[in-house]
């Protein structure tokens, strides 16, 4: 659904569009007519005018400007455009007039908005018209006693270029609105990923704000509870008050573990080293039947990770996707200088795909193979990949894909980068490059 309403145009934009070209229009007509004074039908021509801003007003005043509108009513008005400026084109020479070129506006909004379909109905449309203007038309206004006319081969040859530009302007436009909204929509999952993480990381202070809540109550039934027990009832519920007193002391307990964890200070959890942090990853995963071997090694002291939600996101969903295709073994190396942290993730599996290897990191890959290019239940479309190595590339990582008995995923940091804490936040998300490399 939000694909499908990311193409959807807006009302208002077509009408200022339309607006625009109407001024232009009209300024043309009128600097032909009074400014060159050339003989032109300027009634027929002020009519085809008329007849366009008369659309607009009523669209207008009987229409929301927040209205989007379906890819039927915008063909609509887009063909409505075509045929208004061909008609206009008609009385005015047809394409022996330099401003047919604007019949590609509509074909260029039509491809960053419609489907391909829309879009193939949009494009025969301008390119019937302008084969009809390029033999039927009324003469180019000119200086009187020297008529204008240009040869049938040039007419051709115009009309031959309006195919090839309405082609190639069309396909590269509807090629780079594809692209922008696969990454917005990837760009989006990201987001929401990220928010997933960010909430469980803060499931500590609620916890904490639920046991101080819960205290109250819990004082109050231990307290009725002993003052029960005094009383002289019979002895048949003596046993049930004691045990009511034991469970409210064993809450009372239990929330009070989880308010100590949550508000005393525990550096151990805020900042591992790096092979605990690494354990801490994997350890979700090592129910599987595909064995999960850590390997660590490295110059000096072994490094010292400030934990990150958008840190053990990306390499867990790696070590993941490493399971779903390894045969026997993962293996996670990790490996440090003075200077930087490398973790290589590495299977026994097949590999990434040849023909995918250089796109890998890109949102919604084509191909024919779907090799450990997953997002949730989407197979085979690198969403997952591409919300890994976004995250990972925002807290300053570089990535490096490869083949060598296996797939292998390298992950490279700069030491004090990893060790002081990658500043990510999800306003960074909003402020993206267009593309991600």
């Amino acid at each position: 659904m939000f694909g499908r309403e990311g193409r959807n145009l807006r009302i208002e934009t077509l009408t200022q569009l339309r607006w625009l070209a109407l001024f232009g229009q009209l300024f043309t007509v009128l600097a032909i007519a009074f400014g060159f004074k050339f003989d032109i039908p300027l009634r027929w021509c002020l009519t085809v005018i008329g007849a366009s801003a008369a659309l607009n007003v009523f669209v207008e005043l009987y229409y929301p400007k927040s209205l989007r509108l379906e890819e039927r009513p915008a063909m609509a008005l887009l063909a409505f455009d075509i045929l208004q400026l061909s008609t206009l084109l008609f009385l005015v020479g047809g394409l022996d007039n330099p401003f047919f070129i604007l019949l590609l506006a509509p074909v260029t909004i039509a491809a960053v908005s419609l489907r391909p379909r829309q879009i193939l109905a949009i494009v025969l449309l301008a390119l019937v018209c302008a084969g009809l203007l390029s033999i039927y038309h009324w003469p180019l206004p000119w200086f009187p006693g020297a008529p204008l006319e240009l040869p049938l081969l040039y007419r051709f040859g115009v009309s031959i270029a309006f195919l090839v530009a309405t082609a190639f302007i069309c396909t590269y436009a509807a090629q780079v609105a594809h692209e922008a909204r696969n990454l917005s929509l990837a760009l989006t999952a990201t987001e929401l990923v990220l928010e997933r993480e960010n909430h469980l990381s803060r499931l500590d202070g609620l916890a904490a704000a639920a046991a101080h809540e819960l205290g109250t109550p819990l004082a109050t039934i231990a307290v009725v509870s002993k003052e029960l027990r005094r009383a002289n009832l019979p002895d048949e519920f003596a046993e049930d008050i004691d045990l009511l007193n034991e469970q409210a002391q064993r809450c009372r307990d239990i929330l009070g573990r989880i308010t100590s964890l949550a508000s005393e200070d525990h550096p151990q959890l805020d900042h591992l080293k790096l092979r605990h942090w690494i354990e801490n990853i994997v350890s979700p995963f090592r129910r599987r039947l595909v064995a999960i071997e850590i390997n660590i090694q490295g110059e000096g002291d072994e490094p010292v990770v400030a934990n990150n939600p958008a840190l053990a996101y990306g390499i867990g969903n790696f070590v993941d996707n490493g399971l779903d295709f390894a045969v026997t073994k993962v293996t996670v190396t990790a490996s440090w200088t003075s200077e930087k942290v490398e973790i290589r993730i590495s299977d026994d599996g097949p590999g990434f795909p040849n023909e995918i290897l250089t796109q890998i990191g890109e949102p919604y890959l084509k191909g024919k193979a779907n090799r450990r290019l997953k997002a949730g239940n989407i197979a085979g479309m690198g969403l997952g990949i591409f919300i890994s190595k976004t995250l990972l590339e925002r807290t300053g990582a570089k990535l490096h894909f490869a083949n060598l008995g296996g797939a292998i995923v390298e992950v490279v940091w700069s030491r004090q980068q990893l060790e002081t804490g990658p500043k990510f936040s999800l306003s960074h998300l909003s402020s993206a490059p267009d593309r991600l490399s």
